[in-house]
């Protein structure tokens, strides 16, 4: 369900603004949506798994405000942001 450390480096890499640049909302929701992606797999075949749940949406809560953020902060990052990931709206 978590991502590995070598792929939260590439997602780091591939978003950061600036070598080594974690902190960033666009750093932040790529990984938050690795995460989301990995989870909802195992959802898909653990549809009990209530407790899981409740965390993925936890993450879409969080993302989504991350979101909101950006694009408040700046239009432009935010439509380029969603566009490379592949989130909706």
């Amino acid at each position: 369900m978590s991502i590995t450390p070598d792929r939260k480096q590439e997602l780091i890499n591939e978003y950061g603004l600036k070598p080594g640049d974690t902190g960033s909302p666009e750093v932040q929701v790529a990984i938050l949506t690795e995460r989301i992606k990995n989870l909802t797999e195992h959802m898909k075949e653990h549809k009990k798994d209530f407790h899981s749940r409740r965390g993925l949406l936890i993450m879409v809560g969080q993302r989504r405000r991350l979101l909101d953020y950006t694009r408040k902060k700046e239009q432009a990052r935010y439509e380029s942001l969603i566009k490379r990931l592949g989130i909706r709206r």
